[in-house]
């Protein structure tokens, strides 16, 4: 009795898992057509990305890698203006964003040209190519956050300004800056009457980060927005 069970069982799984297939296949011959656009439209798409990343991309990437030597030159030699716009036999910066926008040398391009731009006084415009800039480098990403807080701060956006300096302080998080942005982000959070939060990132300096240098007069920044509170 029992093997009859089994077999009935097992019988109307093989039936199941038959009609399955049968509707599978159904389903393939009535939709051929429209299966065989969309697997060649995938298999353009994926050709295309290829070709456009070794053909284009890929030659693009080692001319900029070449261009953007001497921007970098007049940057560590704070020449911002000779960094930003050239020499007139060298590319700056803004050069190299124009002509070689979608690689990776384009995308630092807007960094340098943001702290450039910064260290020039025009903030807006350092606002805008810091925004644009992405990395995946934790210490790089972390003075580009806190570049991006001074800018806004100059421009009294307080409230986007104690933002990114946070972001600056976790996007890296170390004994050395993580402490300076996060006590100007309490100052900023002063300014914005916003004491409690101010009080926060002081005792965030005071517990996590002992031993840098903030930490030392930190005490001060504490009975001050206390007072305040």
């Amino acid at each position: 009795m029992a093997k009859d069970k089994n077999k009935e069982t097992h019988d109307t799984g093989a039936e199941a898992l038959e009609n399955a297939l049968t509707k599978t296949e159904q389903y393939i011959e009535n939709n051929q057509k429209s299966l065989t656009i969309i697997v060649l439209a995938v298999i353009v798409i994926v050709g295309t990305f290829l070709g456009y990343t070794r053909l284009y991309i890929a030659p693009m990437e080692k001319e900029a890698q070449s261009q953007i030597f001497a921007a970098e030159q007049y940057f560590e030699r704070d020449s911002f203006n000779l960094a930003l716009h050239g020499d007139g036999n060298y590319l700056g910066f803004l050069d190299i964003i124009d002509s070689y926008g979608p690689s990776k040398v384009g995308n630092l391009a807007h960094y340098y040209a943001g702290i450039s731009f910064r260290q020039l006084g025009e903030f807006d415009k350092a606002v805008d190519h810091l925004k644009r800039f992405s990395t995946k480098d934790k210490m790089i990403r972390s003075v580009a956050f806190g570049a991006l807080a001074d800018c806004y701060v100059e421009l009294d956006n307080l409230k986007e300004g104690a933002k990114y300096y946070l972001r600056a302080a976790n996007a890296n998080e170390n004994d050395f800056t993580s402490p300076i942005y996060l006590l100007k982000a309490g100052v900023v959070f002063e300014e914005l009457g916003s004491y409690s939060e101010a009080l926060k990132q002081y005792e965030i300096i005071k517990d996590k980060f002992p031993r840098s240098a903030e930490a030392r007069e930190i005490e001060k920044y504490i009975t001050r927005v206390s007072l305040k509170k």
